[in-house]
């Protein structure tokens, strides 16, 4: 269900936006950081994307699809990043779980199981291609990410690289998703600066991060 809605963020947004055509006007400042625990840049010429007003339409469409406990919980779920890139358009979303908020706690061997809740996930909005898993470390995070071929189906035109990094923090749970036109921006995705938890600064996917399976 928590993975489910992860997704139904992700996807909602990601389809609207790599249908569209990109603004002109960036903004300058590229290092987003939150309040649970970690931060993420983007390159400068990356537009970020206000998905604050459509907020609303996600929280109480998982209550359509998923129930009233559903729609509490989407309420905690935030997008503190979303960016896109490019025409034909990349769309990069981060997407947090406050513990907090939420009431219930999980812990690194829980990532697993959320990891792989987000990619059958994806599956509902998504026709998926030849998945792949793997498992690695950043400082003292265990990280889980996946890496598949995707056409959205609602919009079979917009074929892209999906790829998904999880991992669970002191104050809650983020993902990184991508929807990447081309490898080119598949690598900026990967080695985008992230801090975990006051960790040292590094490349949120490192080279070898598929040789370890979860």
């Amino acid at each position: 269900m928590k993975a489910r809605l992860f997704v139904a963020l992700f996807v909602f947004y990601a389809a609207a936006l790599a249908a569209q055509t990109p603004g002109t006007s960036p903004p300058a400042a590229q290092i987003h950081t939150n309040d649970l625990g970690f931060s993420y840049s983007l390159p400068s010429d990356w537009e970020v994307v206000d998905t604050q007003p459509k907020l609303s339409a996600v929280i109480q469409q998982a209550g359509k699809d998923y129930g009233s406990d559903a729609e509490k919980m989407a309420a905690c779920i935030q997008l503190p990043l979303t960016g896109r890139h490019g025409n034909p358009a990349s769309v990069i979303a981060v997407v947090g779980l406050s513990f907090d908020c939420m009431g219930h706690t999980f812990a690194a061997e829980d990532l697993p199981g959320i990891g792989f809740g987000v990619s059958e996930g994806l599956k509902k909005n998504i026709q998926v291609v030849s998945p792949v898993n793997g498992a690695y470390m950043l400082g003292t995070h265990s990280m889980w990410i996946e890496r598949s071929s995707g056409t959205l189906i609602s919009h079979p035109e917009i074929k892209r690289t999906m790829e998904t990094v999880c991992s669970v923090l002191r104050k809650g749970i983020v993902c990184w998703m991508i929807m990447a036109a081309d490898d080119a921006t598949l690598q900026i995705f990967e080695k985008g600066q992230v801090t975990l938890d006051g960790d040292a600064a590094t490349a949120l996917v490192p080279v070898d991060a598929f040789s370890r399976k979860p």
